[in-house]
């Protein structure tokens, strides 16, 4: 099992969640973070952004659906900007349902 965190444009977080369920990955959760990345913030005019505010989804999937679901994640986060985001991907020892006590994702 795998644990993929996506850091992704709040304005994109529609595309990927309706891509990855499209594509039969519906399980997500959603967290609103703030952050910046090597291009080290925003500068806009007079004003400096140190932290912009971004999107992280945690998915749990099987270690055979990776390649897929980083590849539906970057395909439908793209902008081509700075700041589109970054995926990491973890290892999940194990998991269990909390309802039923079931073993797995």
């Amino acid at each position: 099992m795998k644990l993929i965190k996506a850091i992704i444009r709040p304005e994109k977080v529609d595309d990927v969640i309706d891509t990855l369920s499209e594509a039969g990955f519906p399980a997500f959760t959603k967290i609103d973070v703030v952050g910046r990345g090597k291009q080290g913030g925003l500068k806009v005019g007079e004003y400096y952004y140190d932290e912009l505010p971004k999107v992280m989804l945690l998915i749990a999937i099987n270690d055979e659906d990776v390649k897929k679901i980083v590849e539906l994640i970057k395909s439908s986060a793209y902008t081509g900007n700075y700041g589109d985001g970054k995926i990491f991907i973890q290892s999940i020892e194990e998991a269990y349902t909390v309802r039923t006590g079931e073993r797995g994702i």
